[in-house]
């Protein structure tokens, strides 16, 4: 029997039990961090610890050695056997363009039959050019501005051919009219091919300076890394003695030896090669680069001093208010100038007798080329044509300035070969400094590692 509860109290509630939280679940990193303080709390804990970054740190010593070197001994394989050799063929391209002008302007003024040697001249220094132009197109990028200059002379070649050709048919005749071709085709060279191959040389020059630069400064981050490294295994074997009091850990020795090698053969071998490199550039393309320019300036001279006796006056430039002078004259002044000055830059370059020599040699004949060119133009001058024809092309009686101009052509070439090998012996030894150090010091650095790890390993074998 159920009773009706009196009074007035309200009945008592039932309480609902308190929910229990979700555990909150934790990242492997921050369960990763308690491992590592956890077994940091113990001696072969800290040992594993300790080994691991010991063993990272001389493995990436060697890695950035490795990769560090690999750039720069490319660079430096760059510089010996791509990007100089090109900065030579773009200037060979230019003097080869010019000398063929200057031949056929030469064959011109022998007459309606050029001579034999005038014409093989003119014809081996097209095909010079032709071929140093497929191989400076087989070295340079498709989309870069060299491949398109390259793209250029070879589209203006055959019309300068065509030009020439025109001017010779028409001079054999004895029509004034070759006279004009010869100066369009002048033109064309003047304003068009030659400032075309002079930019060629220049990108050319700036690729191997760019390439000087990838292969000399130092790997200094390959060389912190290694003292970091060193400093790393000497406190570990320190802290190894104060605890065992044994004077050397033959792991930990072998990983210091390793590591100590590659270190100094980095920086030694950097520092031959940087000298080596450095030494290339001073004392050969420095040279080289003033010897070319020289040679073209002589060779601008020769050619603006043929067509001064083909225009006969035609086109005159004024040079002070007033006053009038023949155009190509005054061209022929200018590069006779800047033939000074590099010859003065090329002495001071030399740094041996047999560098100085054929540059004083042409110097000579520079002086004695405008004693002789200054004769002709007072027969020119004076209205005798033909004496100052046999002063510029040569005749029985006369010493003509092509004598001069040849043998200021021969110095330089002399002078040339000799700053070239200089070059090829100091950046080859640049080159050789830097052979296998790259592939050394990965294998050095994974002995070295494993030697660390050896070592710490001996210490935790003598707590088991």
């Amino acid at each position: 029997m159920t009773h009706t509860p009196t009074g007035s109290a309200a009945p008592p509630s039932q309480t609902q039990p308190t929910p229990t939280p979700a555990p909150t679940r934790r990242t492997a990193f921050a369960e990763g961090a308690d491992r590592l303080r956890a077994a940091a709390t113990t001696e072969p804990g800290r040992l594993r610890i300790i080994g691991a970054v010991l063993a990272f740190l001389v493995v990436a010593f060697g890695t950035v050695t490795a990769w560090q070197t690999t750039e720069r001994s490319a660079a430096a394989d760059d510089v010996l056997h791509k990007s100089q050799p090109l900065s030579s063929a773009a200037a060979d391209i230019y003097r080869s363009l010019a000398d063929a002008n200057t031949a056929a302007s030469s064959g011109f003024l022998a007459g309606g039959q050029e001579t034999k040697a005038s014409r093989d001249r003119y014809e081996e220094d097209i095909r010079t050019a032709a071929a140093k132009l497929i191989t400076a197109a087989n070295n340079s990028d498709p989309a870069s501005p060299a491949a398109r200059t390259i793209a250029k002379l070879n589209r203006l070649l055959p019309e300068y051919k065509g030009l020439i050709e025109r001017a010779r048919a028409n001079n054999r005749q004895g029509y004034p009219l070759g006279g004009a071709y010869l100066r369009y085709a002048n033109d064309k060279m003047q304003n068009d091919m030659l400032p075309a191959a002079e930019d060629l040389y220049t990108s050319e020059n700036d690729r191997l300076r760019g390439d000087y630069d990838d292969a000399t400064p130092y790997p200094w981050a390959a060389i912190a890394l290694g003292v970091l490294a060193l400093a790393a295994l000497a406190w570990a074997q320190h802290r190894n003695y104060q605890r065992t009091n044994r004077v050397l850990n033959h792991g930990l020795v072998a990983a210091t030896a390793t590591t100590t090698v590659v270190l100094l053969w980095l920086v030694i071998g950097h520092t031959v090669a940087r000298q080596a490199l450095n030494d290339s550039y001073d004392h050969g393309v420095r040279s080289l680069n003033v010897l070319h320019d020289a040679r073209i300036a002589s060779l601008k001279a020769r050619g603006n001093e043929n067509l001064t006796l083909v225009s006969r006056g035609a086109e005159t430039v004024e040079v002070k208010t007033g006053e009038f002078e023949d155009k190509f004259d005054v061209a022929f002044r200018a590069s006779m100038d800047d033939l000074a000055d590099r010859l003065d830059d090329a002495r001071d370059l030399a740094d041996d007798a047999t560098g100085a020599e054929p540059v004083q040699a042409a110097t000579g004949n520079m002086k004695e080329w405008r004693s002789r060119h200054a004769e002709a133009r007072g027969a020119d001058d004076a209205g005798d044509y033909q004496a100052a024809l046999d002063k510029i092309i040569g005749s029985k009686d006369d010493k003509p300035t092509r004598e001069c101009f040849d043998n200021i052509d021969s110095n330089l070439r002399t002078a040339l070969a000799h700053e070239e090998n200089e070059f090829k012996e100091s950046a080859g030894d640049g080159l050789d400094a830097m052979t296998g150090l790259s592939v050394g010091a990965a294998v050095l650095a994974v002995l070295g590692a494993a030697g660390a790890v050896l070592g710490i390993g001996r210490r935790l074998s003598e707590y088991r």
